[in-house]
């Protein structure tokens, strides 16, 4: 009907070689300029992200009802890889930074953004264990996830002492912040890490168990599979083998989080918040271990 504007399709933004105007790429291959794309679906984008070379980013989706602000896209896939992005300083002496994250679809664009927020000398003296809140935005630096995890002395090799609540490792996800709509809990493990994941009612939905202690220090994938409570497999967070020299001098790890599509976009991303926990409970601890052991 006239005088009625069109939905937006999917589409990615990128910048043209050799010019200034920012392009919407749409499914079909095609690329407008940013001023037409607004123009035709009513469409404003307030401020742009900082242009990565090679990097295509996703624009905020429509509204939907339901659904909190910036989850929308959430709804539209079944993976998200999260990237660990390097940081140079780490590479060349022990400090600790900030850990930061691209998260990218199944064709690499960069759907959201992550930054840890923490304290300097929690993160030298505490290492894996320290505290922290987990900022989630999406590519106009909007927050849309936020994930907080306390600190914990110790919770054992492999989740031994995670049956004293006191000491198990755990995060709380709120989306949009300060709405909880998940936490995901470590519990007791022989040999194994495992975690369960509860609704923001509190409910038992879904538990992780992880590969045998072991098994993370082998050069092949690490797959934490997602089971439902009675048993049956619904998704993974799977730690991806980066190679020998990425492995043995970086920490920059990069998780693949598969989910059903019509899971509820809130345990998705519940579901990405504890990714970032299996990463400091599993894969920090690895890496501090491999620093001590170079520099003694």
């Amino acid at each position: 009907m006239s005088g009625q504007i069109a939905p937006a399709p999917p589409h990615t933004i990128s910048t043209q070689p050799g010019l200034t105007e920012q392009y919407v790429k749409l499914p079909n291959g095609e690329c407008i300029p940013m001023s037409v794309y607004q123009e035709q679906y009513g469409q404003t984008i307030l401020s742009q992200p900082v242009a990565q070379p090679g990097l295509m980013y996703v624009p905020p989706a429509p509204s939907m009802v339901g659904v909190p602000p910036g989850l929308e896209y959430l709804t539209l896939i079944d993976t998200v890889f999260v990237k660990q992005i390097i940081e140079l300083i780490e590479v060349i002496t022990d400090f600790e930074t900030r850990n930061k994250y691209s998260l990218r679809n199944a064709n690499g664009d960069q759907v959201y953004y992550a930054a840890e927020e923490s304290g300097c000398c929690s993160r030298q003296c505490c290492g894996p264990n320290r505290g922290f809140t987990m900022h989630i935005t999406d590519n106009f630096k909007r927050e849309v996830i936020r994930v907080r995890r306390p600190f914990k002395c110790f919770g054992g090799c492999c989740g031994t002492l995670a049956c004293f609540r006191s000491m198990a490792h755990e995060c709380t996800i709120e989306s949009p912040p300060g709405n909880v709509i998940g936490t995901v809990i470590q519990t007791w493990g022989c040999c194994s890490t495992k975690f369960i994941i509860r609704d923001e009612n509190d409910r038992d939905l879904f538990k992780i168990d992880g590969p045998c202690c072991c098994l993370l220090l082998g050069c092949q994938d690490k797959e934490f599979p997602v089971l439902t409570m009675d048993g049956l497999a619904i998704g993974s967070i799977t730690k991806k083998w980066g190679g020998c020299c990425r492995e043995a001098f970086t920490d920059a790890d990069v998780f693949s989080v598969n989910f059903p599509l019509d899971l509820d976009v809130k345990l998705k991303a519940v579901l990405l918040g504890a990714t970032f926990l299996v990463d400091f409970v599993e894969f920090e601890k690895v890496m501090n271990q491999t620093h001590v052991q170079q520099t003694s």
